[in-house]
């Protein structure tokens, strides 16, 4: 089925039926209404370049990776990125993802502006501060931030997840438990969601007149190296943490071969909270999942940016949204009492 084709059918002009598909507000509903059931019907989709020829937009959506972070290999970003793939084909777009090194980044997002590549971007991994907000403002980019930015001098839409309630939620749970030595094994200190983590942990901490000990905080990129790493340093004290607030999977991963590898059982001798346990190729769930964790959905965290970046698009209008989940604590195998 074809455009010609599916106009004939329905008796209406090639025009008619292209700018009903692609929303344009001078269809009239019903006769939009009769368009998209007769295309679902038949199941047309308009070529990618014939979409872009009606609306005079790329379809195309941005994600520009820093090659240094190594993104692409990341489960978490590859979860995101499925979830937003998912959106951008149900509304014909398609993803261009563009690597470049640290320094050439705001460069990436002016080319894409001056070229119109793409019709929007997602910004990852917000930082403390961030530049790549105001920049995009100032070139006309539509996007949204997966994360929020502090220290921003004008607003903007983003999606995030509640990442201070979260681990103060999972610190109050080994304090519950009878913690006391809690080491918070976290992102890099300059990232914003790290700040909010750690300010959760801090606030916990306080709350229960506990002393935060510096020397129980880590930060670093979140490698299952660094949790393992991290673990046996912080293991080989003379007051070693009886349990880890951990800022991935992946770190803390490493963080339960470390105390396997010393003979100590998680949950047992040594507690360990987690933060996004179900990823796509990295499940741990069952019955009783190996870790407890303070769980949201990435893949949905993708979907739910993608969608509130074509909303934007589709109408400039639209208002500035701002989106907080909170993360469920999940409770599994690796916790329980510290250990008399």
């Amino acid at each position: 089925m074809n455009l010609k084709k599916l106009s004939e059918m329905l008796n209406l002009s090639q025009t008619t039926v292209s700018r009903a598909l692609n929303g344009f507000p001078e269809v009239k509903e019903k006769t939009r209404i009769r368009v998209l059931e007769a295309a679902e019907k038949y199941n047309y989709r308009p070529s990618t370049l014939a979409k872009s020829l009606a609306t005079g937009r790329a379809m195309a959506i941005g994600h520009v990776l820093p090659i240094s972070k190594q993104e692409m290999v990341n489960p978490i970003f590859t979860d995101f990125i499925s979830g937003a793939g998912e959106v951008y084909a149900k509304q014909g777009y398609h993803m261009a993802l563009t690597a470049v090194t640290d320094d050439n980044e705001e460069a990436a997002y002016r080319e894409m502006a001056s070229k119109r590549s793409v019709d929007g971007v997602i910004v990852h991994g917000p930082r403390v501060p961030d530049s790549r907000i105001e920049l995009l403002q100032d070139i006309g980019l539509p996007f949204i931030v997966h994360g929020r930015a502090q220290d921003t001098k004008t607003d903007y839409s983003w999606f995030d997840i509640n990442n201070r309630s979260a681990f103060k939620k999972a610190a109050e749970f080994l304090i519950d438990f009878g913690h006391q030595r809690i080491a918070l094994l976290n992102g890099p200190e300059h990232m914003d969601f790290a700040e909010r983590r750690h300010d959760g942990y801090v606030d916990a901490l306080t709350k229960a007149g506990i002393k935060v000990n510096p020397d129980f905080i880590r930060n670093d990129d979140m490698t299952e190296p660094y949790g393992y790493t991290s673990t046996m340093q912080l293991m080989n004290t003379p007051r070693p943490p009886t349990a880890f607030l951990v800022s991935s999977i992946i770190p803390a991963l490493g963080a339960r071969r470390a105390l396997l590898d010393l003979g100590l059982q998680p949950g047992k001798d040594v507690s360990i909270i987690t933060h996004d346990d179900m990823l796509s190729f990295l499940k741990m769930g069952g019955d009783v999942p190996l870790f407890t964790a303070t769980r949201s959905s990435v893949r949905d965290a993708g979907k739910r940016c993608a969608t509130m970046l074509l909303n934007q698009i589709n109408d400039p209008k639209h208002k500035i949204q701002h989106e907080l989940w909170e993360a469920e604590l999940i409770i599994g195998a690796s916790t329980g009492p510290v250990k008399s």
